[in-house]
């Protein structure tokens, strides 16, 4: 008869493709999972698994079902989190995925909100590009994703937060004027750096300059906007820069931040979890601490202007 414990067997076996690595993850021992996924492909009628030295390459059909089984685990989670729930708001454990353009820059901010307003909170974090936050939240691996919407699937709830404003970075040495407005026409006339593949921020920079004749340094990727940021201060290009980002990256008086003229390009940010998760009302907690310590990072306008971090020159600011 087929078990839970098979199906979780086969899905550490899908993603480690490797018998002793899935062993390790499941606690037993390599010839007790063997047996185990025999059992399964018996029970089954037919073989999911190529064994190759230790190795395993899943059949065709054995990655169809892989991916049924992920979905099957994935709502017993659900299932258990469901019955174990208190009626409190965020006890226990919580797994959040973060994208990396957003982790270094709210998660300081979140983490600090979290344990004043939710002691009992136990906070697992994972961060990742998009597409692999989004796999494991399918997996069930993760609970509830912060990232940019929208997202293209249908099994998922969402919670728009904020719009998090782009600002264009260039050199201090840039002959426009540090209270002009830029249009995509200016980034046209400049190198424009970006994050590797991948990367979602790289995609809505590009979606905004489409039509840059010059396009992105494709001799150049970084993986870190503090990378790009170093890039644009020894004046080798320009690249657009998150609002929520400004407080940490732009700490060097080399460069300096221009606002772009309205529309101003954006991305949103929110959180996504499953929709069969019965956790709903804990996200929507979670949102508002969210909210709540991001506002500082994105509260950088005073008077209609916008305050530069910058260490060397901490007055130095850019017009809203």
């Amino acid at each position: 008869m087929l078990t839970l414990r098979q199906l979780r067997y086969l899905d550490a076996l899908s993603r480690h493709r490797h018998f002793g690595r899935a062993a390790e993850e499941c606690a037993v021992s390599q010839p007790a999972l063997s047996m185990q996924i025999q059992e399964l492909e018996d029970c089954l009628g037919g073989a999911l698994v190529e064994r190759l030295n230790g190795n395993a390459r899943l059949t065709e059909r054995g990655v169809q079902i892989a991916e049924r089984a992920a979905l099957i685990l994935s709502a017993t989670r659900d299932l258990v989190e469901f019955a174990h729930r208190t009626g409190r708001l965020l006890v226990g454990t919580l797994r959040l995925g973060i994208i990396p353009t957003l982790a270094p820059y709210l998660l300081p901010r979140v983490i600090p909100e979290l344990q004043r307003c939710y002691p009992e909170l136990r906070l697992g974090l994972l961060e990742a590009q998009t597409k692999t936050l989004l796999n494991e939240l399918t997996r069930g691996t993760i609970d509830v994703a912060l990232l940019t919407l929208p997202v293209e699937k249908t099994d998922i709830e969402t919670l728009q937060l904020f719009e998090d404003r782009f600002l264009l970075a260039v050199s201090a040495k840039d002959p426009l004027p540090e209270r002009a407005r830029v249009t995509v026409s200016d980034v046209e006339q400049r190198q424009l750096l970006l994050l590797e593949e991948g990367h979602c921020l790289r995609d809505q920079a590009l979606a905004y300059c489409r039509d840059a004749r010059n396009g992105p340094n494709n001799s150049f990727f970084a993986t870190s906007l503090s990378t790009i940021i170093q890039m644009v201060a020894s004046g080798y290009g320009v690249t657009l820069l998150p609002e929520v980002a400004v407080n940490v990256e732009l700490r060097d008086s080399r460069v300096k931040l221009l606002r772009f003229s309205d529309p101003q390009p954006s991305r949103s940010v929110g959180l996504l979890w499953r929709k069969t998760s019965p956790c709903s009302e804990d996200f929507h907690a979670l949102g508002q601490v969210v909210l709540t310590a991001a506002s500082p990072a994105l509260a950088l306008y005073q008077g209609g202007r916008a305050r530069r971090a910058s260490c060397a020159n901490p007055s130095a600011d850019v017009q809203a």
